[in-house]
């Protein structure tokens, strides 16, 4: 099965779900989204399978307070994690089953079943 993993090697949750994939024989597509944001209709379409732009959001990030995000619509949600990937909620999973926020690390083995 082919995968490719919203990767930050910083985060623990990332290093986590990235030990699961392995574990299952899968070595990942890493994508660094910090140094490439996704492009605005990947980020769509990944939100639209994770439950939408506010569960993909970093609510907790400087800049989100600095930008007003807490009454901000999916669309200028997007384009904030767009501008800013920080932004984006990680790590993001994705294989033909689709895309998940993979918080807790385990939600990963949705998409491998």
């Amino acid at each position: 099965m082919r995968a490719t993993i919203w990767h930050n090697p910083r985060c623990s949750k990332s290093r986590a779900v990235l030990e699961l994939l392995r574990a299952q024989g899968i070595e990942p597509v890493m994508f660094n989204y910090l140094a490439h944001a996704p492009d605005p209709q990947t980020l769509r379409r990944v939100a639209s399978e994770c439950g939408g732009a506010r569960a993909l959001v970093r609510d907790g990030e400087a800049i989100y307070g600095e930008l007003g995000l807490d009454e901000a619509d999916d669309e200028a949600l997007l384009e904030a994690m767009h501008a800013h990937p920080q932004l984006i909620n990680r790590p993001v999973v994705i294989t033909r089953r689709g895309a998940r926020l993979c918080r807790p690390p385990e939600t990963v083995m949705e998409l491998l079943e």
